[in-house]
């Protein structure tokens, strides 16, 4: 009797012959490949050395898993972009995942960007800043840092031991006397000349060393310096040397760890449990600690340890400067690869060497950050079971047909009608998805108008889901929508809902406090129900309190940005033609925007670089606009 092979499914048959037809074109060259459903929507995003033979792997089903199935027998088209090398393609693959988010690959969630301190390279005193995003001011920058408080830390610890400014360049030019900064031993007031620009750039350099792993050395300094002037019965210097040698020795003691033959170096562990994957990354500059971070990457439950790592530290790197070693935890197929990809993506001839630690001191330090891992997954989960609880609980409640996986909630801010914001934070069963956060600048709503500020919203937010043609049940489509409001803000929502013909697919509820705004007596509000209330201890009511506190949260800091940003913006910036430079130099001469706006064109001509046609621009600015 001849064996038969069993008949596949119509659908994998299907995907398989569609993926044949495309290898049969395709080259042994390197290359990335992308797979894509009936919908256009971005399956899986693959690289391979030879494109023909890798993409014909996918039509052997004997070697296939389930989930691989599963992505083939969706596959309608396929999309392939050739490289040079593999290089190029391991660089264009990990670049393609990040921005495409594509529902079968191993996903770095990892919406922040990493902050970093600044000492500005183009002011004749150097400002020392926290920095986030693109580093394309001129300057030298020390990090990332894992988080904000590592870097205010770090912050204060260089203003009390090296004195630098922090203070933004226009407000630097407009000083007229020392800021509290000087006064509480801070900085040493360049602005107003009391110290001179040499001694300044001695103090910048004393804080790059510092940052650069020179402490040892600059500690003794001080020290030296600290006795000599106690010797001289100078003890007010010998005072000031010591207060910064406790500032100095205060940023070390604080480290988690020590590890002194480290200078620059990430270790980077992976700790898996119940299909759930928590990588630990710890970073360090200078021989110092710059902090920690955990990341739990989007993957299938049957994924290696290995596998995840290796997608891990090939979008990790995408986005950030790679340090010259790198410690992992366990061994990466196409290590060298990665390596040889990290290296080209740096631009120098320093190579970077990814190696797991076996003895010593390293190896005692992976076993640190292992164990970091191990503990921050259990947490995760434990936090995760009592969230997917709660989510049970929220859809009993408003009668939803399962736990909702997207919930949107919406909040709105202003004083006095002025700077009115709106903000959605998301939450879901793994937490707060702060990557999806949204806020909105109120353009069309009456000042104060609260209810038009919530149609606004609304109406922005779901035309924007129309245009990019989300639909129930899709990744971006909420299960509930929370709005922070009473009666008066559901009605508003559901007005703009219904506009938009979309009223009857969301379930929306309002929360509003109870009287005088008290916690734990909230009201509810939804359309078709009467107006309820939950007991005081009930966890349900706990948990929607905690999402609508951050959705306060969120809008409140929102507003708070840019109130500061408009109370920061100088009349200056407007003109068109006035730069950086020539704004400097106007506030030095005038001391403020305001004088400027009220000189002569004979006044402006006399500051450097104002010539008598910017001159004239600067004056008709001003009194044409008066």
């Amino acid at each position: 009797m001849i064996d038969t092979p069993p008949l596949l499914p119509v659908s994998l048959q299907r995907g398989m012959d569609v993926i044949r037809n495309f290898a049969r074109t395709l080259p042994n060259s390197p290359g990335v490949y992308r797979m894509l459903d009936g919908q256009g929507n971005l399956l899986y995003v693959g690289k391979a050395k030879a494109l023909k033979k890798r993409v014909l792997n996918y039509t052997q089903m004997e070697r296939m898993p389930l989930r691989i199935q599963r992505m083939v027998s969706q596959t309608t088209t396929m999309m392939f972009v050739g490289t040079h090398t593999e290089v190029e393609a391991l660089l264009l693959e990990a670049n393609l995942i990040k921005k495409l988010k594509p529902r079968y690959n191993i996903m770095l969630r990892d919406g922040k960007s990493y902050p970093y301190i600044l000492i500005t390279g183009d002011h004749d005193y150097p400002q020392l800043v926290k920095h986030r995003g693109a580093r394309n001011r001129k300057g030298q920058y020390f990090g990332p840092f894992a988080s904000a408080l590592s870097v205010n830390e770090t912050v204060t610890t260089l203003q009390r031991a090296f004195k630098l400014r922090t203070c933004s360049d226009t407000t630097f030019a407009q000083r007229a006397r020392p800021c509290l900064q000087y006064h509480i031993k801070r900085c040493t007031a360049p602005c107003v000349h009391k110290v001179t620009q040499e001694q300044y750039a001695a103090q910048v350099e004393l804080a790059r060393a510092f940052m650069t792993g020179k402490s040892r050395e600059i500690q003794e300094k001080m020290i030296a310096a600290m006795e000599a002037a106690s010797e001289e019965m100078d003890f007010e210097t010998a005072a000031e040397y010591r207060d910064r040698i406790k500032a100095l020795t205060h940023v070390q003691a604080r480290q988690d760890i020590n590890v002194t033959e480290i200078e620059d170096a990430d270790v980077i562990a992976i700790a898996q449990r119940e299909g759930q994957s928590c990588v630990q990354a710890f970073f360090f500059r200078g021989g110092q600690n710059y902090g920690n971070r955990a990341y739990f990457p989007k993957h299938e439950k049957d994924e290696t340890p290995q596998d995840v790592l290796l997608a891990f530290l090939a979008q990790f790197y995408e986005d950030k400067p790679v340090p010259p070693l790198v410690f992992i935890s366990h061994k990466v197929e196409e290590q060298d690869l990665l390596e040889e990809a990290l290296t080209a993506k740096e631009s120098t001839e320093r190579r970077v060497c990814i190696s797991v630690p076996e003895r010593g001191t390293r190896r005692r330090l992976m076993d640190f950050v292992e164990k970091n891992a191990t503990d921050t997954l259990v947490r995760h989960l434990l936090e995760r079971a009592g969230d997917e609880m709660m989510l049970e609980g929220v859809a009993k409640l408003f009668n939803l047909g399962e736990p909702p996986r997207r919930i949107e909630v919406y909040d709105n801010s202003h004083i006095s009608g002025t700077d009115m914001t709106g903000a959605m934070i998301v939450a879901g069963p793994e937490g707060f998805i702060k990557a999806e956060y949204r806020k909105f600048n109120i353009r069309e709503a009456e000042a104060g108008d609260d209810y038009g500020m919530m149609r606004e919203v609304m109406l922005r937010r779901f035309r924007r889901i129309g245009e990019e043609g989300y639909e129930p049940g899709s990744a971006n489509w909420p299960d509930l929508l929370l709005i922070d409001g009473g009666q008066g803000q559901l009605s508003a929502v559901m007005d703009a809902l219904t506009e938009l013909g979309i009223a009857n697919r969301l379930c929306v509820v309002g929360i509003a406090k109870g009287p005088d705004r008290n916690a734990g007596r909230e009201k509810f509000f939804i359309t078709g129900r009467d107006m309820f209330q939950l007991p005081e201890h009930d966890p349900v009511l706990h948990y929607l309190q905690r999402l609508r506190d951050e959705s306060h949260r969120f809008v409140i800091g929102s507003h708070r940005v840019r109130r500061i940003k408009k109370i920061g913006n100088s009349p200056l910036d407007t003109i068109p033609g006035i730069g950086a430079k020539r704004k400097k130099a106007l506030l030095r001469h005038f001391g403020s925007a305001q004088e400027a706006a009220r000189a002569g064109i004979a006044e402006l001509e006399k500051v450097e670089g104002i010539s008598r046609a910017v001159a004239e621009k600067i004056y008709n600015f001003f009194h044409d606009n008066a």
